[in-house]
């Protein structure tokens, strides 16, 4: 099989998860490429603005299910984990571009010779414009952490993993609970990460998605 139909018969096949078996867990080592991934996502003028919540142990499940809506409750408690996805509400402080651009010199990402402070003068342009007021800019973060979603959506896929993204929780009790105001972060939505249970009706049932020419306009 090709690398496209590989692609495609993995995306025809993933689904959202509504079961869980709650005795399978996730090897370490496919959690830890999975949390790889979603550390490489791409965003926005490089700027990273997410904080990942692993939520596997028991006690954190405990601290977790008053924040679960509850139609999420059974899949929530019966998945591996959950990843809570929060978001930098600081990104215009010079600290944190700062660091970020630290990060990029070690990293190597700038040749000899290149004029990085055009670069990061550039980039703090941006977050300016784009945080021009608090609901403005946590959009913006917002936007760069569902992308990172996509791609952890698709990861799991690949690793054989099922998942379930979870809108349905209460995030103002999830970060009064958990500490992220303190920590300048607010959460905006969760992935469920665990293998389906036996009775799991969703896999059975085609996928059904508009057809291409509904969405798609070559230009």
């Amino acid at each position: 099989m090709s690398d496209v139909e590989n692609l495609l018969a993995r995306m025809r096949s993933r689904y959202t998860a509504k079961h869980y078996d709650p005795a399978r867990r996730i090897p370490d080592d496919r959690l830890d490429a999975l949390l790889e991934v979603l550390r490489l996502a791409p965003s926005s003028v490089n700027i990273q603005p997410w904080h990942f919540y692993v939520v596997r142990s028991p006690e954190a499940k405990a601290r977790l299910m008053p924040s679960v809506k509850d139609f999420n409750a059974e899949r929530v408690r019966d998945a591996d984990c959950v990843i809570v996805f929060a978001i930098e509400k600081d990104l215009t402080n010079p600290a944190y571009l700062d660091r970020l651009l630290e990060a990029e010199k070690a990293d190597g990402r700038f040749a000899p010779g290149t004029a990085f402070e055009d670069i990061d003068a550039l980039r703090r342009g941006a977050v300016l414009n784009y945080c021009r007021t608090e609901a403005s800019g946590e959009r913006w973060a917002s936007e760069q952490a569902h992308i990172a979603l996509g791609f952890a959506t698709l990861a799991a896929a690949e690793l054989g993993i099922d998942s379930t993204v979870l809108g349905g929780l209460f995030f103002d009790r999830f970060d009064e609970d958990f500490g992220l105001r303190a920590e300048k972060r607010r959460s905006v939505v969760a992935l469920a990460l665990g293998y389906r249970a036996e009775n799991d009706s969703n896999a059975m049932r085609p996928k059904s998605r508009f057809p291409k020419d509904a969405v798609v306009t070559m230009l």
